[in-house]
């Protein structure tokens, strides 16, 4: 690899080190340090610091815009659910049948489900809100019920199509659709329990979470709903809507051609925004009117839960704003390179330049397009290589390790539980590690196994 881009690594090793020490240990807002890193970063590249200044405000405006209104209408419609007691009734039923010391494993199991037609900031923020009522319920760390969460949201996310990064992967390296969504069953189950509740287990009596928390107070419901819960099944239907018409919307993208006036309709009913607005409109009447709440009841709900999202959205942006730098920096072709000149296996290369790109832009979807297409042209040059589904698999693997400050997901969990930068590490970055590692092990598995 030439020096540049061995510099250009080490300067992105760097600004990370920087960032995270002017966050954890000199306590200066994430915000403003993710500015002033990025800005940093820019310049010791050579970029002009007008082009800076533009490639962090893209990123910015590329990562709020991707994120603001999926937030927002999911955090109202977490509201509702909350206000109508439809959150509580989940909590009571789900306690009643698991029992308290199985909660965690419903979660997963949930999140798995949940998060396979869906992203992964739309299946947190539709779920988040379970969590809370669950953990007042039972009085179970939050902790422990979240890690099982995200673990198997984010490794659906990664592993399965419909999700884009995949999907990209599976037409690049000309993989089967099915024999992924199979294999990545297989795969991603197993590595989804241990990043989740067996590793929620051991680290939640380590973490200690602040008392007073600002996003579980805005969910929680104000009116007295013990003596009339709304339907278990109601409440139920209200979340899995969303997740409904994108499972319809990604049964149209396989079944249907380009060109077809229902595919393009599902599409359109299956976008994450579209269907939680529909969601959102439905229940407000069902379990709003319906419950005796007035219109000016539900602007009062849907208006005070939005405060605390405002942080998070910043948060999200600048880290945007940071992956753009270090994408234009060129960073990410520079962690290729050197992955590549190490003459390793398809699988092991694919995950090592999907972890490298994750690593320097913070995105999933970036890591797997990316890694889909620079190993393209080398396996079908490869002779006697007959695995591309196990390729997707391992790319998918990669694209999960070690999220860290440049990944909205991180500041997601970070803020709505209220933890420091140092607990995000040790709970979210070490179980999506986990998770990583544990996939691309099954994967060699099956590889093993001849598939």
């Amino acid at each position: 690899m030439h020096s540049n881009g061995t510099m250009l690594l080490l300067y992105a090793l760097a600004s990370i080190i920087i960032l995270i020490l002017m966050i954890a240990k000199w306590r200066l807002n994430p915000f403003v340090s993710l500015i002033l890193v990025s800005i940093g970063m820019g310049a010791v590249t050579g970029m002009p610091l007008t082009k800076v200044l533009s490639a962090f405000q893209d990123g910015l405006g590329s990562g709020i815009g991707s994120t603001a209104s999926v937030i927002a209408l999911g955090t109202m419609l977490g509201k509702i659910l909350a206000e109508s007691g439809g959150a509580e009734r989940i909590a009571t039923t789900t306690i009643k049948i698991f029992g308290p010391k199985l909660i965690h494993w419903a979660m997963l199991v949930i999140a798995f489900i949940v998060g396979i037609p869906i992203f992964y900031q739309v299946g947190f923020i539709l779920l988040i809100p379970l969590v809370f009522t669950l953990g007042r319920a039972s009085g179970i760390s939050l902790v422990k019920l979240t890690i099982p969460l995200c673990a198997g949201l984010a490794t659906v996310h990664g592993l399965l199509p419909p999700h884009p990064g995949s999907m990209q992967c599976v037409e690049m390296l000309h993989a089967d659709v099915g024999k992924t969504i199979l294999y990545g069953f297989i795969v991603g189950f197993p590595a989804a329990i241990l990043a989740g509740p067996l590793y929620g287990n051991w680290i939640t009596p380590r973490i200690q979470l602040p008392a007073h928390n600002p996003f579980a107070e805005s969910l929680e419901g104000s009116s007295d709903q013990d003596k009339n819960l709304p339907s278990f099944w109601l409440t139920i239907f209200s979340i899995l809507l969303p997740v409904l018409l994108m499972v319809f919307s990604s049964g149209a993208n396989i079944f249907l051609p380009h060109g077809n006036n229902i595919r393009a309709f599902m599409n359109f009913m299956g976008d994450p925004v579209v269907s939680l607005l529909i969601a959102l409109l439905v229940s407000m009447v069902t379990l709003g009117f319906w419950r005796g709440f007035s219109s000016a009841d539900l602007l009062k709900f849907t208006n005070d839960c939005l405060g605390p999202t405002a942080g998070i959205l910043l948060l999200i942006g600048a880290g945007g704003g940071f992956s753009e730098i270090l994408y234009r920096a060129g960073v990410s072709n520079a962690m290729a390179d050197l992955s590549h000149v190490m003459h390793l296996s398809p699988i092991m290369l694919g995950f090592i330049i999907a972890a490298v790109i994750r690593v320097a832009t913070g995105s999933q979807t970036v890591a797997m397009s990316m890694s889909g297409g620079m190993l393209a042209p080398i396996i079908f040059s490869t002779p006697g290589f007959h695995s591309p589904e196990l390729l997707v698999l391992s790319i998918g693997a990669g694209s999960s390790i070690l999220s860290h400050v440049n990944d909205g997901a991180f500041w997601l969990l970070k803020e709505y539980l209220n933890m420091t930068v140092s607990q995000t590490f040790k709970t979210w970055t070490v179980s999506v590690t986990i998770a990583s590692i544990a996939a691309l092990i099954l994967t060699f598995g099956l590889q093993a196994l001849g598939l």
